[in-house]
């Protein structure tokens, strides 16, 4: 059993409070967007750490985290990227695999709209955790946390830290 905490867009701010809400996390995954090299370098030195470069990160953050990460977790096939689109509307750069092969679990950020959606044609679930940064037209930043036991994706929760 993992528990995991998910952030995306944080666009160089880290509120203090993701450190509290994911302090009893197993491993902390971020979906781009980081905007500072900080960021990356903070969740890092926090706990086991997996995260993917967005649209606005430099080749700093480009280096240190790829486009795309597919990985397993406990028994859970899971795929992560910055722009990914949500079901039924994948995003041109990740459709044609996620097609032929999806994951159990497809996450992204890029849009700053919370999303949790189960994709039925595909037997998938797509995440978004929203933004969790400043900077963007949502109003409310937002965290996850869940838990991947064995294969089951479970106890999800979605964490509002306020304002933007």
């Amino acid at each position: 059993m993992k528990k995991i905490g998910l952030l995306s867009d944080t666009h160089s701010y880290l509120d203090d409070a993701v450190f509290k809400h994911f302090d009893g996390c197993d491993e902390v995954w971020h979906a781009g967007d980081f905007g500072s090299l900080e960021i990356v370098e903070k969740l890092s030195a926090f706990k086991p750490f997996k995260g993917v470069y967005g649209n606005i990160d430099g080749k700093d953050i480009r280096v240190s985290c790829p486009e795309h990460q597919r990985f397993s977790c406990e028994g859970v096939d899971v795929w992560m990227t910055h722009i990914g689109g949500y079901p039924g509307r994948y995003s041109p750069l990740v459709k044609p695999e996620i097609m032929i092969n999806p994951p159990k679990l497809f996450i992204c950020g890029h849009s700053h709209i919370l999303k949790v959606q189960f994709d039925p044609k595909l037997q998938l679930l797509h995440l978004n955790p929203g933004a969790a940064g400043k900077h963007g037209w949502h109003k409310v930043r937002t965290l996850m946390r869940f838990v991947i036991d064995g294969d089951k994706i479970e106890k999800l929760e979605v964490i509002e830290l306020g304002e933007r």
